[in-house]
């Protein structure tokens, strides 16, 4: 026992300093994590990211605007990746990246933007964070920390205080993912800065928008604050930082794009206000008034497909096929690469009996998001409908696996697969 023990104590000493090492090594060329796995990594989070977020804000023009600008701006940066823009419908005033080139900027939160300056100061701020690796070495974190398990699970295996050393990786896990720090806050405004007055926009446009976070702070604190901290001596060093340089030319604080995204986000807003009216009453299984909003937010703007993927569930729920098949296939039309329309529809097309198109959708949903239990289940009923019973086997069992006894239909996934 006593030897064991100072294996462990040995191994938690190596894999800390492997761990700071990690942490502190990214000027050094080294890097547990390979960039073409960190952009595996982000773009595989993208779809879940998505649907997280209320879905992707559909007009073409905005995303486009999103686009050009955060080009704009990754142009100027240090890291060569697959960079990518996104608005998202939330009412959420927040901000964020994945590793590897993905950043989302939530409609809550251009909502509350004045400029483009400002919208150019999140973005390069979020830019900030993925060019000094942050969520790659927290993933590297993640990796020391699972070959640490690894590694003690074969130096105490099946001894009765195993489970203590998961316990310890379970916490690990959970310290590993705090929000980021306040120097790493400081090292992506600093980038960000940078990258702005590299872009040619006012480097203030970042100190507006954190003024804009402290005031709300006091009324409805911004999501963006739970993961990115906002000390007191944050606007004052980074205004000091901005003083520091010397900035020439004209620099760029707003434009009449800019405005016209915003007029067009005010237009839709009467819309998404509906549509979270009746998102709470659904969750809150009252079905009927749900219904009422949803459809007054399509009727309010005609492309709030959320509100139709909504709509479809309620019509399916009272045998409305018919009408439940037109909101789907509208909702998918606007938005065809997104795991909730490709879900819906493909869901729909099973309840009418057309089993290969229902496969055809599923398996596009499948691929989005590989790990939605819902998924399998219907993929099986619509193998087992066709009478290919390998194939209905298969996806029985991933969606029992995934399923962890917290879906309504998995008696029913039990009982066919013994049947079968």
């Amino acid at each position: 026992m006593g030897k064991i023990k100072q294996k462990l104590k040995r191994l938690f000493l190596i894999t800390f300093i492997f761990l700071l090492g990690c942490a502190t090594a990214t000027n050094s060329g080294f890097t547990l994590l390979p960039e073409s796995q960190e952009i595996e990594i982000g773009k595989s989070y993208v779809p879940i990211a998505i649907e997280e977020f209320d879905g992707i804000y559909p007009e073409r023009e905005v995303q486009n605007y999103i686009t050009q600008l955060g080009n704009r701006i990754a142009r100027v940066t240090y890291r060569n990746l697959p960079y990518r823009f996104y608005l998202v419908n939330s009412e959420q005033i927040n901000a964020f990246a994945l590793p590897g080139g993905p950043v989302f900027i939530t409609r809550g939160l251009l909502l509350k933007l004045e400029n483009e300056s400002e919208l150019v100061g999140v973005l390069a701020h979020e830019l900030g964070h993925i060019n000094a690796r942050h969520h790659a070495r927290f993933l590297e974190k993640m990796t020391a920390l699972n070959i640490l398990l690894n590694i003690g699970a074969i130096v105490v295996a099946d001894k009765p205080y195993g489970h203590a050393l998961i316990q310890f990786g379970q916490i690990g896990g959970q310290l590993l993912a705090l929000k980021f720090s306040r120097d790493q806050e400081r090292e992506a405004d600093r980038l960000g800065v940078e990258f702005a007055v590299k872009s040619g926009y006012d480097p203030r446009g970042l100190i507006e928008v954190f003024e804009m976070f402290e005031r709300l702070e006091k009324t409805r604190p911004p999501e963006w604050l739970s993961t990115h901290p906002l000390p007191e001596t944050r606007i004052v060093e980074n205004t000091r930082f901005i003083n520091s340089l010397s900035l020439s030319g004209p620099l760029i604080k707003d434009s009449e794009d800019f405005q016209k995204v915003r007029a067009q986000l005010l237009k839709t807003q009467p819309s998404f206000e509906e549509f979270y009216r009746g998102k709470k009453l659904y969750k809150e299984g009252k079905r009927t008034l749900a219904k009422e909003h949803f459809t007054r937010a399509i009727n309010l703007w005609d492309k709030n497909y959320m509100a139709m993927v909504y709509l479809t569930f309620i019509n399916l729920d009272e045998g409305n096929i018919g009408t439940a098949y037109n909101l789907a296939t509208r909702a998918h039309h606007l938005v065809p690469n997104v795991f909730s329309t490709n879900y819906t529809l493909g869901i729909v097309h099973f309840r009418r009996g057309e089993h290969r198109e229902s496969i055809n959708f599923l398996e596009t949903a499948r691929q989005l998001i590989p790990d939605y239990p819902d998924v399998y289940y219907y993929l099986g009923r619509n193998w087992e409908a066709l009478g290919n019973r390998q194939k209905a086997v298969e996806n029985y069992k991933v969606a029992i696996e995934l399923s962890g006894g917290k879906r309504p239909w998995e008696r029913d996934a039990r009982e066919r697969l013994q049947r079968l």
